[in-house]
């Protein structure tokens, strides 16, 4: 259920990473890496918000007691399949009410300011070399970059991609799937039960287990969040 997918055409895929560090103004440098990244953001959140709005109709039919149809229990399972959710013990209302957590946007500011944090500005050698953003690794090897600095024993890598795009979606599902960040999915949960509009700083709250640095990092996020005014990229 990627934008490409769907037939969401936002942006075009590029496959070289702009050369932020040729900017020598530091205002100037991060204008335009939110300005450049904020586009494949909204993509990929578009897109997520069309499934989801399908998927609520199916959490109607579940929550009132209605059987799906046979066409219906395939789409709720092939949804539940890209999410990585385990479905071999769950009835089919517990299936979708999960779903309908996980299938939802991340907001701008925070993706943002996670790439910002993770990519230094655009400037790493992993976003210049392999459209990585956010950081992401890998474990086959050859699927991705190998950091200078590794520990012996150590195989991970950082995963390459082949669009800015892809590493955007990566991100995005990545924070909707991985068991560390249910806390972030119940966070934003609950903000959807109250009607109330995602809350970047609380979200990044869930991210602790996204980086070593713990709540160091949380913190960096929420101060890049703030300092940035990325608050005013937030659409809904």
């Amino acid at each position: 259920m990627t934008a490409a997918e769907a037939g969401f055409s936002g942006v075009e895929p590029i496959s070289v990473f702009p050369d932020f560090a040729s900017i020598d103004s530091v205002d100037v440098k991060k204008q335009q890496f939110f300005d450049f990244l904020e586009d494949y953001v909204m993509a990929e959140n578009e897109n997520i918000a069309k499934t989801r709005r399908e998927l609520g109709s199916y959490l109607d039919i579940a929550n009132s007691g209605l059987d799906f149809s046979q066409r219906e229990r395939r789409w709720i399972l092939q949804l539940a399949e890209h999410y990585d959710l385990d479905t071999a013990t769950l009835s089919d209302r517990e299936i979708t009410n999960e779903l309908y957590k996980r299938v939802d946007k991340v907001p701008v500011s925070l993706a943002l300011a996670q790439a910002a944090n993770e990519s230094a500005w655009g400037t790493s050698r992993f976003a210049r070399e392999g459209n990585n953003i956010f950081g992401q690794w890998c474990y086959e090897e050859g699927c991705g970059l190998v950091p200078r600095r590794r520990l012996a024993g150590a195989t991970h890598e950082v995963k390459k991609f082949d669009s800015i795009q892809e590493s955007v979606n990566a991100y995005i599902n990545n924070i909707n799937t991985h068991p560390s960040y249910s806390y972030l999915r119940d966070l934003r949960a609950r903000m959807r039960d109250r009607n109330r509009p995602l809350d970047p700083l609380r979200l990044a709250i869930g991210l602790k287990s996204y980086s070593q640095r713990g709540d160091n990092y949380v913190d960096e996020v929420q101060n890049l969040i703030e300092q940035n005014q990325l608050t005013e990229r937030d659409k809904g």
